[in-house]
């Protein structure tokens, strides 16, 4: 579920607004997105995959949690790495590769890719 959008580090670019599929953010009146329909967040992760400046943060669990304010403390989700982690995974933004290949399937060992698959 979305928990965080950093002021600081968003750009506003509104593609978090653009691609959110549940029309989760508002524009805010300063330009920065605001999480106005929380409850509404599929955790899908497409603002967070799609935030070119990491200012997102979704929280892996889709149904409301009991109020962790970890996961709403910009300067703790930042120094854990959290913040815009998703994208990181997935090889998107400059510099990065997809050393997450295995975020669509589980990693391989070396038996696995030596095998020929035949039908």
């Amino acid at each position: 579920m979305i928990e965080l959008v950093s002021a600081e580090r968003c750009v506003a670019c509104d593609r978090c607004i653009r691609v959110c599929p549940t029309d989760v953010f508002e524009r805010g009146a300063d330009g920065v997105p605001v999480i106005a329909r929380q409850d509404d967040c599929q955790t899908c992760f497409q603002c967070e995959a799609n935030c070119p400046a990491d200012a997102l943060f979704v929280a892996p669990y889709t149904h409301p949690q009991p109020q962790d304010p970890a996961v709403r403390d910009e300067r703790r989700l930042a120094d854990a790495g959290l913040l815009g982690s998703y994208r990181a995974q997935i090889g998107w933004g400059r510099g990065r590769t997809p050393g997450a290949l295995r975020a669509i399937g589980p990693a391989l060992g070396p038996a696995a890719q030596a095998t020929p698959i035949t039908s």
